[in-house]
Formats: C-alpha cells, sequence, structure tokens
C-alpha cells in the first residue's frame, strides 16, 4: 500500500537552494520557460458569464482519444504563467492535448459579470469538464492546478467525490489552509509577494470597476496592504461572502480532502513562502485516494533541481505527468462516460 504522506524525491539546484530565490527564479525572462502556441476558445458559463480556454495546438487531434490534461493556474495567473507553459510543454512531448482553463477576468480579456474569481470558485471546471465529455471526449480526463488553482481543483474533488469526469489529479504549492496563507504572507520577506499581488490585483480590479460601480467598498479595498484586508474588503462581498472568515473557512482545500474519490497528488514544500508547515494536514484528513508528496524546499511554484543558471531543469513539469500516467494506466480504462448518462 502506497504511502499517504511520503518525503519528495526533489533536490533542489546546488545554486538555487533558498526558498526565495526557488519561488522568484522562474519568473525571469531567462529561466527557460517555452512557448507553445495555443488557440484560444471563449467558454459561456451557465451564469451568463464568459471565460477564455487556451488550447495547446500542438497535440493530437480532438477525435484521436488522446488523455486531455487541463490545467489551472494560480492567483493572476494565465497561460503565460511559466509553470503552465513548463506543463504544456511536457503534455506535448507525451502526445496529449492540454488546455489552460483561465479564471474569470484574468489573463488578456475581460469577462462580462460584475465578479472576478476566488479560491473556492468549482462551478467553472465543473462546467468546463462535463461540458468536454458531452462534447465526445471518451479518453481519460486529468488535471493539475498550481496553486490557488490548486486549492480550486482539490474542492472540486471533494465536493464532487466519484461524480467527476477526471480520472487522476495532481495539485502544486496548494494553499490548503488559507486562514495560514493569509497570516504566512503577512510576515518577513513574504510581504514582498503580498505586495506584489495586491498591486496587481488592484490593478485589474481598477480596470473592471470604479468607485461609482464597484459593489464593494472601493476605498477599503483600494487602501488595502494585506490580504487579508483585501479579502475582507473585496473578495468575500464581491462574490457572496460575508467576509474574509467566511470565505476563508468555506473555501479552504483542507476540508475537502477527505471526500476526494480520485488519484490525487499534492506537491507541497515545507519551506513555501505562501504557507507555513502549520497546514499540512495530518493522515486523517486525507481520503485513501490522497497522496502527499512533501519536499524540504522548493519554495513556491519552483522546484529547479538541477542544470545551470542558464539552463535549469525543473522537477514538477515531469513529476506530474509521470503520476497522472501512471494513474491512467493503473485505470485500466481508455474513457469513462459522464456521469448520470
Amino acid at each position: 500500500m502506497q504511502a499517504k504522506i511520503f518525503p519528495s524525491r526533489f533536490k533542489p539546484a546546488w545554486w538555487l537552494k533558498n526558498r526565495h530565490a526557488q519561488t522568484i527564479y522562474p519568473s525571469f525572462p531567462w529561466a527557460g520557460a517555452p512557448r507553445k502556441a495555443v488557440r484560444r476558445e471563449f467558454l459561456d458559463l451557465p451564469d451568463g458569464d464568459t471565460t477564455v480556454v487556451d488550447w495547446m495546438e500542438e497535440g493530437p487531434s480532438p477525435d484521436s482519444g488522446a488523455p486531455i490534461l487541463v490545467i489551472l493556474h494560480g492567483l493572476e495567473g494565465s497561460v503565460d504563467s511559466p509553470y503552465a507553459r513548463m506543463l504544456l510543454k511536457a503534455a506535448a512531448n507525451h502526445h496529449w492535448r492540454a488546455a489552460v482553463l483561465h479564471f474569470r477576468d484574468c489573463g488578456d480579456y475581460r469577462n462580462r459579470l460584475p465578479r472576478r474569481y476566488h479560491a473556492g470558485e468549482t462551478d467553472d471546471i465543473r462546467f468546463f469538464l462535463e461540458s468536454l465529455r458531452a462534447a465526445g471526449h471518451e479518453g481519460p480526463m486529468v488535471a493539475a492546478g498550481y496553486s490557488l488553482g490548486g486549492n480550486v481543483l482539490l474542492k472540486y474533488l471533494g465536493e464532487n467525490g466519484t461524480s467527476t469526469p477526471l480520472d487522476a489529479a495532481a495539485a502544486v504549492s496548494v494553499p490548503l489552509n488559507l486562514h495560514n496563507s493569509a497570516e504566512a504572507l503577512s510576515t518577513g520577506f513574504s510581504k514582498f509577494y503580498q505586495y506584489l499581488l495586491i498591486k496587481r490585483m488592484k490593478k485589474a480590479v481598477a480596470r473592471k470597476f470604479d468607485q461609482h460601480t464597484a459593489a464593494f467598498d472601493w476605498n477599503r479595498a483600494m487602501a488595502a496592504r494585506t490580504f487579508a484586508e483585501f479579502d475582507d474588503a473585496l473578495t468575500a462581498p464581491l462574490h457572496g461572502f460575508q467576509g474574509k472568515n467566511e470565505y476563508y473557512d468555506r473555501c479552504s482545500s483542507i476540508k475537502f480532502l477527505h471526500d476526494i474519490r480520485r488519484p490525487t497528488l499534492i506537491i507541497n514544500s515545507l519551506d513555501d513562502p505562501f504557507m507555513t508547515p502549520g497546514a499540512v494536514p495530518d493522515l486523517a484528513q486525507l481520503a485513501e485516494t490522497v497522496q502527499l508528496e512533501l519536499a524540504t524546499s522548493g519554495g513556491h511554484v519552483g522546484f529547479v533541481e538541477g542544470g545551470l543558471p542558464w539552463q535549469p531543469n525543473y522537477y514538477l513539469p515531469g513529476r506530474i505527468i509521470e503520476y497522472l500516467d501512471e494513474k491512467i494506466s493503473e485505470s485500466g480504462r481508455h474513457s469513462r462516460p459522464m456521469p448520470g448518462l
């Protein structure tokens, strides 16, 4: 029987052992993240809103039955995020189809409704996956989520149990406890990430709202300096929560891990500056289908394991594909009917 919690085999590059260096390095232009050509599709959602899906152009045809990998990005991320680009390349090398599902109002497009996205929004991934089955895809379907996208993916899996088209999933650098992450990002050097991300979120919000159209306290939101303040002033009221505490309580994926019924791998680092080791779940909180791979280092969505500074090697793309491919093979299925049909 496989251990539910086990140490990662990841070892940081000798030239990049600091957790903040691991976190920041992949965003540099010379850090080796490739760009794959994508084809954009607009996804009309049941509530009248819209988002976009970027499909990798390289790969098998839609009617081939080849596995589909759905990628969920992190906070203010997109198909252009280095981790998404690296995983698209890994999927292409494995002859899979792959797509990045954008959260609402992320990337270079604007959604229709007066709302954005949050760490517990699972309706869009649910609708997209089921629409793929309804459109005729009969091959394996897997998903990978990074950071906030990993939280959304795990929450979705726990909510749906066996009623998901997914065969397997992987989630990386997941803020399993949103209270813990908000606190971690308000201490030490982690305040730097908080400052940059809140600045980006405010800029995105200002593209969509102003003080006259905002369905939240505009001045309070624009004055926020921490995630807790920003989420309490904007994220929570904009998406139907009474405040940040209700939002964090209801959307932290740690509460959904026990109900996951598909093979799922979580890869987190104990030195992740976006959270503390206190967020690590215990065995009783994990379903039998869930494995937690813990690295002692790696930072937040870093995991640079070798090579040279101008030609680095990354651990995550190969590890994610390895796990998902293994679970597809173990399932012995080439297709799974859509639940309820």
